[in-house]
């Protein structure tokens, strides 16, 4: 049994530096970049547009747009310098904010 646990605590070490390996190499290769920086690597602004979910009270959804902001976002795997990843803002820009409408809230 000791030898099981033993075995569990190395994997986890083991998976643990290897996730901040991969962490590590992303942080530089963003630090690299931006010492040599291009037009838009490895920061990009891009234009969100919101897209809410208002529930109606045939218990339909109302899809609404609102106005486009820009966002600025980071070329890489995880979020640097407290901006998100690019491939992270592109896919949350498709997914709608559901607004929830209480009733007898203050007009």
């Amino acid at each position: 049994m000791k030898r099981f646990w033993a075995i569990v605590r190395w994997t986890a070490v083991a998976l643990a530096a290897c996730a901040a390996l991969v962490y590590l190499a992303d942080y530089l290769s963003v630090v690299r970049r931006m010492a040599h920086r291009t037009k838009t690597d490895p920061l990009e602004t891009t234009q969100v547009r919101p897209l809410y979910a208002v529930p109606l009270k045939n218990g339909r959804d109302e899809f609404d747009f609102g106005d486009t902001e820009p966002q600025t976002c980071v070329h890489a795997l995880f979020p640097h310098f407290g901006y998100n990843p690019c491939w992270y803002t592109k896919r949350q820009n498709l997914q709608p904010t559901v607004i929830m409408i209480v009733p007898g809230g203050n007009p």
